[in-house]
């Protein structure tokens, strides 16, 4: 089989299984297992895949810039948001990551909902100016500008300050086996200091994220209390989370009635 059609049947497997797994391939095709490594490093070099030991995963899209994560999977990041913020309650101290999805959340919140939120995004905290009863606590650093939240040890020290209730992190990959992730160093860093400051962890992973793997860990599954998600009950890697003790709070599309209430906010 030639180079070409090794990488086609490769990206194939992966659309169809959501994993390849590298002497499944070399056993299948009766090939050695580092020809199907070299491949795998090449189409991960180009942006086609993430590799993982033993195979690959799919390359999540939201590692993608800024204005183009809000491009994707709008409705479902909806869905996440509307199903988390119904999480919070009257009187309490929220952190909310940074993201499309967490701007989804802020957006449902119902206008006479009185809460604190904390965030180290501007984009989240200026979706916040005109709510009424809500008060923002914005956390400054340096500007990592690819996720547009701050970063650093002076977010870092800021945030040790903090006592929240809940934290809501976003992430850009959850895989039963490969864990939470995101594509950023600095950035998992950050999430690791905000969740080290509130009584509870809720991961927004909208549907394109199940199944999906960035370079970076984020948290351990027994530091979260659940991940909100709109992907389908019967997903491999659902099953999986739920298999290993994740409780996975689905996210439901809004009916026509939640439309017309939304649109009444």
């Amino acid at each position: 089989m030639l180079a070409a059609q090794r990488r086609e049947f490769l990206l194939d497997r992966l659309h169809r299984e959501g994993r390849i797994v590298a002497k499944e391939v070399a056993t299948e095709l009766g090939l050695a297992k580092d020809s199907i490594r070299k491949d795998l490093r090449e189409l991960a070099a180009e942006g086609l895949l993430h590799r993982v030991y033993g195979g690959a995963l799919p390359v999540s899209p939201a590692t993608a810039d800024y204005p183009t994560r809000r491009t994707i999977a709008t409705e479902a990041k909806q869905a996440v948001g509307r199903t988390a913020a119904a999480l919070i309650q009257p009187g309490a101290t929220v952190i909310v990551d940074g993201g499309s999805t967490a701007l989804a959340l802020v957006a449902a919140l119902p206008r006479d909902l009185s809460a604190t939120i904390v965030t180290h995004s501007p984009t989240i905290a200026a979706a916040l100016a005109e709510h009424p009863t809500v008060d923002v606590i914005m956390l400054g650093g340096r500007l990592f500008k690819h996720s547009v939240v701050a970063t650093g040890a002076a977010l870092v020290e800021s945030a040790s300050r903090i006592r929240a209730d809940i934290f809501f992190v976003g992430v850009t990959g959850v895989h039963h086996d490969e864990g939470l992730t995101t594509g950023d160093l600095d950035e998992a860093a950050v999430k690791r200091a905000l969740a080290d400051r509130a009584s509870e962890v809720v991961v927004l992973a909208s549907r394109e994220k199940i199944g999906a793997a960035s370079a970076y860990g984020v948290l351990e599954f027994d530091e979260i209390a659940s991940i909100v998600t709109d992907a389908d009950a019967d997903h491999p890697v659902v099953r999986g989370l739920r298999e290993r003790g994740v409780a996975v709070v689905h996210a439901a599309a809004a009916s026509a009635a939640d439309d017309r209430a939304a649109a009444a906010r």
